[in-house]
């Protein structure tokens, strides 16, 4: 009596037809998957085989889901420098990908003491705060707040509203360069707002750095700090300008 040939399962099927048309361009990084739905129909399981399958692909890093959007092809980290001059238009533009931020937050408020020291501000001194959610090709990759002079820069909420970047405000307001003064950098784990804006897990891995920007003069103009999600972003320090 012979033994019948053992049966693949069919999560690993599943597995291995989505790595094949991964690999074979079929879906690219950042593209979506189709839904479980779809994907029950197309391979004629259930939806708790298809999960199995979609797990395998996730722990190999090759998926990631995103709340509420569903399942992405992954992409590889973003390099992103972190040099004397900071530009996150151009650093995304020059890792091959396309830039985008969104603002959610623009405040004039008092500074809070942090922010009057590195800004050389007096204690309480108004300053315009920022927070939003910075983008390539459509993937969220960090979340950032800054912080700038509010006497210094009227109508720089305007502006930021306005146009695409930082940058490009602050060149209305009379400043046609900056550089960073210094970065600092640590490791933290994403709070649930942080992973809700980022896609993440509550508890995944974040890069935080604080910076401060100045004019060329020395003077502060923009006290920030950024979040990225760890995974999507390698950060770099130093280069040609350092």
């Amino acid at each position: 009596m012979t033994n019948a040939p053992r049966k693949t399962p069919l999560w690993q099927s599943i597995a291995k037809a989505l790595t094949a048309d991964i690999a074979e361009g079929r879906y690219r990084p950042g593209d979506r998957l189709p839904t479980e739905a779809e994907l029950s129909a197309r391979f004629g399981v259930n939806r708790h085989t298809v999960r199995r399958g979609l797990a395998v692909l996730s722990e190999q890093g090759m998926i990631h889901a995103r709340r509420g959007a569903g399942v992405f092809v992954a992409l590889s980290p973003t390099d992103y420098p972190l040099g004397r001059r900071v530009r996150f238009h151009q650093n995304i533009r020059a890792a091959g990908r396309l830039p985008a931020r969104q603002l959610l937050l623009t405040d004039t408020r008092k500074a809070d003491a942090a922010e009057a020291r590195h800004l050389g501000l007096p204690p309480g001194a108004p300053v315009l705060a920022t927070e939003g959610i910075s983008l390539a090709d459509g993937q969220p990759i960090a979340l950032f707040r800054s912080v700038f002079p509010g006497d210094r820069f009227p109508g720089l909420a305007q502006s930021l509203a306005e146009v695409p970047s930082i940058t490009a405000a602050l060149k209305r307001h009379g400043v046609t360069d900056y550089t960073r003064a210094w970065t600092r950098a640590d490791a933290r784990r994403a709070d649930a707002t942080q992973a809700l804006h980022l896609h993440l897990r509550e508890g995944d891995p974040l890069l935080r750095t604080t910076s401060l920007n100045v004019d060329p003069q020395g003077q502060p103009v923009e006290y920030g700090r950024t979040w990225f999600a760890g995974e999507r972003v390698t950060l770099t320090l130093g280069g040609p300008e350092d």
